[in-house]
């Protein structure tokens, strides 16, 4: 039934597929596709990733930070360190080089998001503050971003 106010065209829209797996290479051709739509409508086109990889001796991965820099920002996506060298610098060391880096890319902030049973404490130490919070993320716990502005100094 056609309704009046409606113009009687007949649409069809694609098939729906629903799966329980996280799948890779749809994210990243959702990723790609985002992005050149934001690169569309913003008109900026500096964006590059960032990775600082740190390895042991016998050259595994000790730790790493993924992220990218796009219009004066710099995103934190992912910071690691394997449980072994947690709490001896590593994470600072990592989070320091991705923020020089982002300097030199004249980003004016970093960006980032952690859970309460994460870094949120380490992440304030270094000068980034809360500026969002998801209650019960998952349940009993926050979700919380962070944001930090660059060439400030760190709130004694």
């Amino acid at each position: 039934m056609s309704r009046p106010d409606l113009p009687d065209v007949e649409t069809s829209l694609p098939e729906l597929t629903l799966r329980d797996e996280f799948d890779d290479h749809l994210a990243a051709y959702l990723s790609d596709r985002l992005t050149e739509h934001n690169l569309e409508v913003t008109g900026i086109r500096d964006g590059r990733g960032l990775t600082v990889v740190a390895r042991d001796e016998a050259g595994e991965i000790a730790g790493g930070l993924t992220g990218f820099t796009w219009g004066g920002l710099c995103k934190v996506r992912l910071l690691w360190v394997r449980a072994d060298l947690r709490g001896q610098g590593l994470g600072g060391r990592l989070m320091d080089a991705a923020e020089a880096e982002a300097a030199v890319r004249s980003c004016r902030q970093v960006v980032l998001e952690t859970h309460s049973f994460q870094a949120p404490d380490f992440y304030q130490a270094r000068g980034y503050r809360i500026v969002g919070t998801v209650e019960d993320y998952p349940q009993g716990y926050q979700y919380y971003t962070l944001v930090k502005k660059l060439g400030e100094p760190l709130n004694e």
